[in-house]
């Protein structure tokens, strides 16, 4: 176990928060003065980037130690331009130690057959989870929360003309009892043109999910990986809302991407993603040093607030380096920790980011360069909260979005996934789903209950995904194969040979490449 956590702490890579990024000074193309001719410039050009593809073959073969501070320059990031762009589209803010008062509006079809939502999602629900989106913001205030009948979710001022003097009736109360900043309108996105026509009606700012979600990431992005994933995922919001903006509506309203602007934006999203991209191949290398110490991998996916992180404390008795939060999104980085099966197979556990419903997919494939971390896992532990009012649904939304990550990352295979129930402490009713459940497991990561079982699921699943088997070899006591065996493989358990008193009988769990080399070396 001290071995895998000192390789862990070797191998995997913390983006720090460092900014100061002096040391690594990113050329500029310049024409060698002494060549020309398109051609021989061409050449020259050509050599220069092969050198530079060199350079980066030679950093991976030798391990790429550098720090994360070598690794990403990070400087383009804080561009006051850009800033002024993305605040104009999506009404958020890198300040956010400013105090806000937000009235939340839910949105909902009142015709129960013509809503695209799950059954078992009601507009309830749906509203209780918004207020938990806008209490994840430090002094974010919840002014009031309220449903909105609709007939539909497309029309252009959202609101029929009923609704909207009933509103503005309730807007202008809220200002006299306090200072309203903000409404939040929970829909995926709103289009340009709705949100313009609210923000002229109510005179304030508007914000749809896509934009409070990006405001909570921007919160928890602490780590260079996680800060530069998150600036990747507000560029598509940012064009979908200039490109929602007819010409008439322009002039009409005055919203429009200067060329300046577009510029900025494009140079923006090129950089991320030749950043991105480099983070990907950095994953790489790390995926291959963890093949090459063989240690089995297991992901741990689920739906925000699931408890994965609570989860893999009680598995992994991490004390320290883990500190689950009672917050959505809390965990954007995908972290690998240590842990040991009972058979003291030493595995590592993933922590992934969370998913969430009712928001555009493109927001999660900007992850794509981490998430593949848990879909070429060997087994992928999916956390649900039972104790959540809409549990089936946010279950369904995770297997349909893991089944498009699985397409994405290459092909539509997918590790065996282990179900589990957590929150069950929590259940009214301790037969609630006792029917389901039989097929998952119901555990609670904060009292413990229930973890057992799931190890010996988790211990199966991958004894039989990575081909290793339980088996007992008679060894000389304290020769070179014990030693071996203590090395290369998972000891359970020794106990000396009855009829030989100086062999020991060893029970081990062993690949079969591990057990052929054992035969080479030793018989």
């Amino acid at each position: 176990m001290a071995g895998l956590r000192n390789f862990m702490k070797l191998v995997k890579w913390r983006p720090t928060l460092s900014l100061a990024l002096a040391s690594q000074q990113r050329t500029k193309y310049i024409q060698h003065q002494g060549v020309k001719g398109i051609r021989n410039r061409k050449s020259y050009f050509e050599a220069q980037m092969q050198q530079a593809k060199n350079d980066d073959d030679n950093d991976e073969q030798n391990g790429d130690s550098r720090s994360s501070g070598e690794l990403f320059d990070m400087r383009f990031l804080d561009d006051r331009a850009y800033d002024e762009v993305a605040g104009g589209a999506m009404r958020i803010t890198r300040n956010i130690a400013t105090s806000q008062q937000v009235l939340i509006l839910q949105p909902y079809v009142k015709w129960s057959a013509k809503r695209n939502l799950p059954q078992d999602v009601k507009p309830e629900d749906q509203l209780e989870e918004a207020t938990a989106l806008i209490r994840s913001l430090p002094n974010w205030q919840v002014a009031k929360a309220l449903k909105v009948p609709l007939e539909n979710l497309e029309r252009r001022t959202l609101f029929g003309s009923g609704k909207m003097v009933e509103l503005k009736a309730l807007i202008a109360d809220l200002r006299q009892e306090m200072s309203l900043t903000s409404l939040f309108v929970s829909k995926g996105t709103l289009s340009f043109a709705q949100k313009r026509y609210l923000e002229e009606e109510f005179h304030l700012p508007v914000m749809d999910r896509y934009s409070v979600v990006i405001q909570i990431l921007r919160l928890h992005a602490t780590s260079a990986e996680a800060r530069l994933q998150v600036a990747m995922a507000e560029l598509p919001y940012i064009w979908s809302q200039a490109k929602d903006a007819s010409a008439s509506q322009i002039r009409r309203q005055g919203y429009a991407l200067s060329d300046l602007q577009k510029e900025i934006l494009k140079t923006r999203e090129r950089k991320l993603r030749a950043e991105l991209e480099q983070v990907r191949r950095h994953r790489q290398l790390l995926r291959q040093k963890r093949k090459q110490q063989n240690y089995p991998i297991i992901a741990v996916v689920g739906y925000t607030n699931a408890g994965k992180t609570s989860l893999i404390k009680a598995l992994t008795a991490e004390n320290d380096s883990l500190q689950p939060r009672n917050q959505l999104f809390a965990t954007l980085d995908v972290t690998a920790h240590a842990g040991q099966l009972p058979c003291n197979l030493q595995v590592i556990y993933m922590d992934t980011v969370g998913f969430m419903s009712d928001l555009p997919t493109g927001l999660f494939e900007c992850f794509v360069a981490t998430l593949e971390d848990a879909m070429l896992a060997d087994i992928i532990i999916h956390v649900q909260d039972i104790s959540h009012p809409c549990h089936n649904a946010q279950r369904n939304h995770v297997e349909s979005t893991l089944r498009s990550l699985a397409f994405n990352v290459g092909g539509d295979h997918q590790p065996p996934i282990i179900n589990v129930f957590n929150k069950c402490d929590l259940l009214r009713n301790a037969d609630d789903d006792a029917k389901e459940s039989t097929a998952h497991h119901r555990i609670s990561a904060r009292s413990q209950i229930g973890l057992d079982p799931l190890l010996l699921d988790i211990e199966q699943q991958i004894l039989s995904v990575t081909g290793r088997r339980k088996i007992q070899m008679r060894v000389p006591s304290g020769g070179p194969e014990m030693a071996w065996l203590y090395k290369n493989a998972a000891v359970i358990d020794t106990q000396a040979d009855l009829e030989n008193p100086q062999r020991l009988l060893m029970q081990v769990v062993i690949s079969q490449r591990s057990l052929e080399q054992f035969k080479r070396e030793f018989c």
